[in-house]
């Protein structure tokens, strides 16, 4: 029966699961055009599987399969899965990660961890160089995979893998849950659990904004039900996984302004942002010492001072300063940017209006984008949280860029890693398309529309 009504999006499915396989098992980053080719045709067979509107569970069961097809693969994108193991081996022997470097122990002739060398040859050098920078929480998964696997690296990826699937699974429950809220359609939510580029990121190469993405959006649905204590805290675990929704805190003040008179309710939120204060704090607290503050801060701070990536408003910034001192003015130019990007946050917290659920999501998925223009490194995981936001919007620019970030890895495809910034352009130049089109210019035209009438 399921065959017979069904036939087209099941040979949709089964060409996706063989194309996932591939690109799972037999491509490496550097392999350009088969890279392109499959992640391409999957968002192509993706968009027809979704725009069929199957049946609920049958596109869950969908979304489950693909990410298993994945469990034993070693990641082909990214190498960060070989630090996660270490960190959580680390722990495991009891010595705090956020304390010491790889470089520490390695270049001392020391092997604290089994499979030392193994790991640390695997991560690459700019990682072990630095302090960790993964929050408690991402810690605890770490540990995880460590505990149930110690001395098996496809052991340890395998079990983070799992993690990860439980994570997305709790997504869909709750994305359904709170699309139903609010009277979205839930099967919107399939733009997220079908979407190629979190398949592969998220679950492909073990990045955990998987998780962080769990509990935001869990925390959201709680919020939804004035259930205010228990969403504070869980969005407090969703900081402790990734820190990107602590900068979305600020975005609360108008949230708790009651509808009849526009007035704050300070008392909730005084009581949402201690929840979340206290939380945050037990959980950093078994790692807390002077020293970690002072090394945490530093690493962090590297990734708008030191490192750069995919950027777009940041490049355009690095030329102008080029063709002025001749230099490269990271330095400066890294300090510059988040400013504004602090300004933009504030001036979506205290001035626009958002005292329903659906406008502050609108705020967040514009606030997130806002830094990410403005952001010096932007790896393409970074925009999961894009994605999510945007099933709760009518915007469609973030599933846009989930499809055309794939061009950020052709600067693997040479020896030396160079981005070739007429193809970055391209990727920004579409995304840029879309989202005036549709935050700038369509707005525009409809109250255009609505004067006329």
């Amino acid at each position: 029966m399921l065959w017979k009504y069904h036939k087209v999006p099941i040979l949709f499915f089964i060409l996706s699961c063989v194309l996932y396989i591939w690109f799972a098992y037999g491509i490496m980053r550097a392999d350009a055009l088969p890279l392109i080719g499959i992640y391409v045709t999957l968002f192509i067979l993706t968009f027809q599987i979704i725009k069929r509107q199957l049946d609920f569970r049958l596109l869950i069961v969908f979304s489950v399969v693909v990410r298993i097809l994945f469990l034993s693969a070693t990641p082909n994108l990214s190498q960060d899965f070989y630090r996660f193991i270490w960190d959580g081996r680390m722990i495991m022997e009891g010595f705090n990660p956020y304390l010491y470097t790889p470089d520490s122990f390695i270049l001392n002739g020391k092997f604290p961890i089994a499979q030392a060398q193994t790991l640390y040859n695997g991560m690459g050098a700019l990682s072990a160089s630095h302090f960790t920078n993964y929050p408690p929480i991402n810690q605890l998964c770490f540990t995880i995979a460590a505990y149930f696997s110690s001395k098996s690296i496809l052991g340890a990826v395998i079990v983070m893998r799992l993690l990860i699937i439980a994570a997305d699974i709790g997504t869909i429950y709750f994305g359904k849950k709170l699309l139903k809220a609010l009277n979205m359609p839930v099967h919107r939510i399939f733009w997220y659990s079908l979407n190629p580029f979190i398949i592969i990121e998220l679950t492909g190469n073990l990045h955990f904004e998987g998780v962080m993405i769990f509990f935001f959006i869990w925390s959201l649905y709680l919020l939804q039900i004035n259930k205010l204590k228990w969403a504070a805290f869980i969005l407090a675990c969703s900081v402790s996984v990734k820190l990107i929704p602590l900068m979305l805190l600020p975005l609360f003040y108008n949230y708790f302004k009651r509808a009849d008179t526009s007035k704050i309710s300070y008392s909730k939120l005084i009581m949402f942002y201690t929840v979340i204060g206290l939380s945050l704090i037990a959980f950093f607290l078994p790692f807390f010492s002077m020293e970690f503050i002072d090394n945490y801060s530093k690493t962090v701070g590297l990734w708008f001072g030191n490192f750069e990536f995919n950027a777009s408003i940041y490049y355009l910034a690095r030329a102008i300063g080029y063709s002025i001192t001749g230099y490269n003015e990271i330095a400066i130019i890294g300090k510059v940017l988040p400013i504004i990007a602090i300004l933009i946050i504030l001036s979506f917290s205290f001035i626009k209006k958002h005292m329903q659920l659906p406008q502050l999501i609108t705020s967040m998925l514009l606030v997130l984008t806002c830094y990410l223009f403005l952001s010096t490194t932007v790896h393409p995981w970074y925009i999961a949280t894009l994605i999510i936001c945007g099933i709760f919007t009518n915007y469609k620019f973030p599933l846009v860029w989930s499809l055309v970030i794939i061009l950020s890895y052709l600067a693997y495809t040479n020896a030396s890693n160079t981005e070739n910034l007429w193809i970055i352009s391209l990727e920004y130049i579409i995304v840029f398309a879309v989202f005036i089109w549709e935050v700038l210019l369509k707005k525009s035209l409809s109250v255009k529309d609505l004067k006329l009438d």
